[in-house]
């Protein structure tokens, strides 16, 4: 059955639409597609909307394949009839017909019931903007939320590498066949994603680059997650197309606030004065969206075996999670704020926390 839906996909003029025609006639006529490949040409005419040229290609092809066509699906092809489709792309406007992915099958549990966060943004960013995008991959990935992005040059690449420093599931959405590295030096940056995360295109290998590929696959970006960060962009640019098709699909948009006087943020910073929600911090975003689907959950008790020095480190480090005031401390621990500053300022000079700007207590990154 999916090697007969691998070979109609691959028909000349058949897209996802089309796809979905065929799935429909052999639901309504209770046969699989290898019947349909039978059926002759009026047949085929008379159940399908198809236009004539259409149907004149598809019978080229099925006639040049032959009665028996080769079955063999591409171990990198996700077809929408296997349990793993990620079923939130059969509602959109325009669906792929299929997926080639790359990576952790697992996550695609996680797309498929909308529990990721999309980061987005321009490819020309500024530091503060790298920064933001840094630790906005790291805090979702601490706390348990795949990250998709796009692989590009910029703010995609940055959310990438604060996910995979914290140990994260980066999912990553390509414009190009899984064959390609784009751009070029993100060759290490995309192993280590299909390593530790997911790649996914919709896009053949061997299939030439076009610029429209890139704007195209922003669709699947939004489509696949709960909740989308613009972190900075100008005012022409492909994650303003994401932040559209976001409020059209009633996907929570926030926007971390940038220079005025930028060029590269007026695009993210106009998004505010549309209803879009402003992002000051990531631990503002994490708290707003609770612990996601791959959390660790910690024992409740500390083993037994642990000196008391060692558990009261590890029961800060557990309440500082992505990051935390001493006040949060304070009251997440029920101590004394005095206790808890000499403590942190003894694991500071560990190495083991960091005060960040904010005054922000981090556990260090290793």
């Amino acid at each position: 059955m999916r090697g007969w839906w691998w070979v109609w996909s691959q028909c000349p003029g058949v897209g996802a639409v089309r796809l979905s025609h065929l799935r429909a006639v052999a639901r309504d006529h209770g046969v699989g597609p290898e019947a349909l490949w039978s059926w002759p040409e009026p047949r085929l005419a008379e159940a399908l909307p198809w236009p004539r040229p259409v149907l004149q290609a598809v019978e080229r092809y099925r006639s040049h394949l032959g009665r028996h066509p080769d079955l063999t699906v591409p171990r990198e092809v996700l077809l929408p009839c296997d349990d793993a489709w990620p079923v939130r792309l059969d509602r959109m406007a325009q669906p792929p017909k299929l997926l080639f992915r790359r990576g952790r099958l697992d996550l695609l549990d996680c797309l498929t019931s909308g529990q990721a966060v999309a980061v987005v943004g321009t490819r020309s960013a500024s530091p503060h903007g790298i920064r933001m995008a840094e630790d906005l991959g790291h805090a979702l990935a601490r706390s348990g939320w795949p990250v998709i992005s796009g692989l590009a040059e910029g703010i995609d690449a940055a959310v990438h590498g604060g996910c995979l420093q914290a140990d994260g599931a980066p999912v990553a959405v390509l414009g190009t066949g899984l064959d390609r590295v784009y751009p070029r030096h993100h060759d290490a940056l995309q192993k280590a994603v299909a390593q530790q995360g997911l790649l996914i295109s919709e896009r053949s290998s061997g299939e030439p680059v076009q610029r429209g590929h890139f704007a195209h696959r922003n669709r699947l970006i939004v489509a696949l997650a709960s909740a989308l960060v613009v972190v900075e962009c100008p005012e022409r640019s492909g994650a303003l197309i994401s932040a559209r098709l976001a409020e059209q699909r009633s996907c929570p948009v926030w926007v971390v606030p940038g220079d005025a006087l930028r060029w590269s943020a007026r695009g993210s910073n106009a998004l505010l004065q549309n209803q879009a929600a402003p992002l000051l911090s990531a631990e503002a975003l994490v708290r707003h969206l609770g612990p996601g689907p791959l959390l660790r959950h910690e024992p409740e008790s500390l083993p037994s075996q642990l000196n008391p020095e060692r558990a009261e480190q590890i029961e800060l480090l557990q309440a500082m999670a992505s990051g935390a005031s001493l006040e949060d401390l304070s009251s997440r621990l029920r101590q004394s704020p005095a206790a808890l500053a000499r403590r942190l300022l003894e694991m500071e000079r560990l190495g083991r926390v960091v005060c960040e700007s904010g005054y922000l207590w981090r556990p260090c990154r290793r």
